[in-house]
């Protein structure tokens, strides 16, 4: 777990590049992965997370170091039910990669969440078994989720992963800091949130501050860092606000936005 959280700030930075399963080359992930991947290295995140192709293909330079989480769930935007993510990979094979992690994705309201809620179960037993931290991603979306960010339906879904066995849940951001406490307050396992679709910088950096402030355990951004014209300033200024308690304004001039 140190490889992914912080063991003096008890935080982290996690970057996702697994966007190009589910959606192709997007920008930012549309060439050389190696690049990005170091380019968020320099800023100092925590780890990257991603499939089999960020150790396959996303071959670094020697710079800083960073953490490798594997992730192990999926599905595309062309398949006719999007929000059913399958296992395309295994915690054995995280360990044969070497990496420091792996995470599922599990979407709570649809009629195929029972068959995803099953796979939970199995991967936190096998990462048990190795020792190998799971991180999970809960969203509440589908047919019986009027408002996926409603703090309601994200509390639970965050304390789902929790009683299933996962060290770190990756969920939304309910929309203000009370809310989000609510979140955290009961789920036994340290929370972070997700960016969702690409927002501002310094609302990202808002947000993110208010998160940490009430108790979050960080952030994984995907888009919001990848799509950034200076991806490595972002992540330098994401990394001021979880682990050095910045100000955002502070952030944004000390890493040079």
């Amino acid at each position: 777990m140190e490889r992914i959280i912080n063991r003096e700030t008890n935080k982290t930075v996690i970057v996702p590049l697994d966007h190009g399963l589910t959606v192709g080359p997007i920008k930012g992930i549309d060439c050389n992965m190696g690049e990005m991947v170091n380019k968020i290295a320099l800023g100092g995140a925590n780890a990257v997370l991603g499939h089999v192709g960020i150790p396959l293909h996303a071959h670094r330079g020697y710079g800083p170091d960073i953490g490798l989480i594997l992730h192990l769930s999926g599905s595309t935007s062309l398949s006719p039910d999007a929000n059913y993510k399958v296992l395309i990979n295994t915690v054995l094979e995280a360990v044969k990669f070497g990496s420091d992690g792996v995470s599922l994705h599990i979407n709570i309201g649809t009629k195929s969440d029972p068959e995803m809620l099953e796979n939970l179960g199995m991967v936190a037993r096998e990462c048990r078994e190795y020792g190998m931290p799971l991180i999970a991603m809960m969203y509440p979306r589908g047919q019986n989720i009027k408002d996926e960010y409603d703090v309601g339906v994200v509390k639970i879904v965050a304390r789902v992963a929790a009683e299933l066995g996962a060290d770190l849940v990756k969920t939304n951001w309910p929309g203000d800091p009370d809310s989000f406490k609510q979140v955290v307050d009961g789920c036994m396992v340290p929370v972070i949130i997700a960016g969702g679709e690409k927002k501002g910088i310094k609302g990202i950096l808002e947000i993110t501050k208010e998160s940490v402030d009430v108790g979050g355990a960080g952030v994984a951004y995907g888009r919001n860092v990848f799509q950034a014209e200076n991806p490595t300033s972002v992540v330098k200024a994401l990394c001021l606000i979880v682990h050095k308690n910045y100000d955002v304004d502070e952030a944004i001039k000390e890493s040079g936005l």
